[in-house]
């Protein structure tokens, strides 16, 4: 059975600049324990949104803004407005370039891909450890992760997260393929906006469902599990558990 429905309309959200925001919640977990809706977002760069956005913020009832952006993108493009009440917080795990990874159009993209997020699980260890950990704080709830497109850094955080909580790889991989038509959306929204701008190459458009699968089978190969990997990066049996605590309903 699959456990999409509750995310499988991720253009039904109240912020018009926005192409790929979405709640998290509503996928199926252990023990058949639904994961929670309005306790975590995913998103596209929120420095689009404005001040007029801020009813919809505070309707959300959004507390934290964990933006994983490289310090770079950050200064180019801005962040989400300062809103009272929302705590902010930048962390940039550590990763390749991918611009300067030519993609052969030959080659698989789901396994080009796929080379991206094991490198970052690599490299990016601290910062994953960090936004996972701010993540599993209830006290930070609701919160909203969120990089530039919203599907490769930020869509290996929450498939972390997702497979803590004992989310399908199959349907980690189908909300992480949501963003697919975001990003055509997106590209369609650039293209209207500023049309002198060149369509960015395949592999930022594209959200293949086996790419984050590979990812999955890959950190299992390499630590035995998810949670081998989360405990490699830092975070503590104690977190996992609070994951799962404010994560999971506890209601059948």
């Amino acid at each position: 059975m699959s456990g999409v429905e509750a995310t499988d309309t991720p253009h039904r959200h109240p912020f018009p600049a926005l192409f790929n925001f979405r709640d998290v919640g509503g996928l199926t977990g252990h023990d058949g324990l639904r994961v929670r809706t309005g306790r975590l977002y995913r998103s596209d760069s929120l420095h689009r949104i404005t001040e007029t956005d801020q009813a919809a913020f505070t309707a959300l009832g959004i507390r934290t803004v964990i933006d994983l952006r490289r310090p770079s993108e950050v200064t180019r493009d801005g962040r989400v407005p300062a809103y009272d009440g929302l705590t902010y917080r930048h962390i940039h795990p550590e990763h390749e370039n991918w611009a300067k990874v030519p993609y052969d159009p030959e080659e698989s993209l789901p396994r080009w891909l796929a080379d991206r997020y094991v490198g970052l699980a690599r490299t990016g260890t601290a910062g994953l450890a960090e936004a996972v950990g701010l993540i599993a704080d209830s006290a930070n709830a609701p919160v909203v992760v969120h990089c530039v497109a919203g599907k490769d850094r930020t869509g290996v955080v929450c498939a972390l997260t997702l497979a803590v909580l004992g989310v399908a790889d199959a349907d980690i991989a189908a909300d992480y393929a949501l963003s697919t038509e975001a990003s055509e959306r997106f590209s369609a929204w650039v293209a209207a906006t500023l049309p002198e701008a060149e369509e960015p190459p395949r592999p930022y458009l594209a959200s293949p469902a086996e790419a984050m699968t590979l990812f999955l089978d890959e950190l299992r190969v390499g630590y035995g599990s998810v949670e081998g990997y989360l405990r490699h990066t830092g975070i503590t049996d104690a977190q996992l558990d609070a994951l799962r605590a404010h994560l999971l309903d506890q209601v059948h």
